[in-house]
């Protein structure tokens, strides 16, 4: 299933509802029918985000470190920040804008 996060700032941004319930949960959310992020909460999700992007980063860098000599490297995997970069440009535009992000209407 897809669910549609839609801003008066932005464009909307699609995604499957495995990867909205994770990014949501990331920030503090519960996916529901219905949800908003009211624009006064979207700082601290950006930052949650931004954290989460982060580490995630980190962990894979030093993982590549042990497991990976020079002559046998893994094929980059499509990680959180690429998965992310849309819903937090969203958030980002949408803070700028002092705007709400809605989904399910």
């Amino acid at each position: 299933m897809l669910i549609t996060f839609q801003s008066t700032a932005s464009p909307d941004v699609v995604m499957l509802r495995d990867l909205a319930q994770y990014l949501l949960g990331v920030i503090g959310k519960r996916l529901s029918e219905r949800g908003v992020i009211m624009h006064d909460e979207l700082p601290a999700a950006i930052n949650r985000l931004e954290s989460a992007i982060t580490e995630e980063a980190t962990a894979e860098v030093a993982l590549e470190a042990l497991h990976c000599s020079p002559g046998n490297r893994r094929e980059s995997r499509n990680g959180l920040s690429q998965r992310a970069w849309p819903f937090l440009d969203m958030l980002r535009e949408a803070s700028r804008r002092d705007a709400d992000i809605i989904w399910g209407l």
